[in-house]
């Protein structure tokens, strides 16, 4: 049995406008990994209110980044992720200044992100048995690509892990989610 490619939005300058938020990221985040909430249920589990909350899962919406689900019943609204990944080029906001610094945020907030991800790993690791502290780590590895080489090069990435995305046969019971990051980019050398 195969699992379905993953549904991915390709952001616009506005989309990138509307989520280069701080809460509104943090609500799309929640809605990717916790699933369909209400406003309530995020507004305290992101430590903010109801209001700011709705107000952002609104925006989010109007750009096709959250949807509401039949789940509510009267006030109730439900709410999420409508996609589970988005993209962009720089090419999307070339020219647009408030794209090109909605790009930079998120790009910043993505690293931030990672770290964090990546730290609250190597303060829990030990707890976790050896088979997997062996083979969750970190590696860094240098090309001398063109530009059209490293675009191949994410092309196979990505064909590699759709192959990885289907459901194993075999499965054992110990598979976890892993977080996997790729960031490619040429070299810049430190000012001496």
């Amino acid at each position: 049995m195969t699992t379905q490619r993953p549904s991915i939005l390709h952001l616009d300058s506005r989309a990138l406008k509307v989520l280069a938020h701080p809460l509104r990221s943090r609500l799309l985040v929640a809605l990717r990994t916790g699933g369909p909430s209400t406003a309530t249920a995020l507004a305290e589990t992101l430590k903010t209110n109801t209001g700011a909350t709705s107000y952002h899962l609104r925006k989010l919406a109007s750009v096709g980044l959250v949807e509401e689900t039949d789940q509510g019943r009267g006030r109730e609204r439900w709410w999420r992720a409508a996609t589970e990944m988005h993209t962009w080029t720089e090419h999307d906001v070339a020219g647009d200044r408030d794209g090109q610094a909605a790009t930079d945020w998120l790009r910043r907030q993505y690293l931030q992100w990672f770290v964090d991800r990546y730290q609250e790993w190597l303060d829990a690791q030990r707890e976790w048995p050896l088979e997997w502290r062996d083979v969750a780590g970190s590696s860094d590895y240098s090309l001398r690509l063109s530009p059209a080489r490293l675009a191949a090069f994410e092309a196979e990435f990505q064909a590699m892990f759709e192959r990885y995305r289907e459901a194993h046969p075999e499965n054992s019971g110990d598979e976890e989610i892993v977080h996997i990051y790729l960031y490619a980019f040429p070299f810049v050398p430190s000012p001496r």
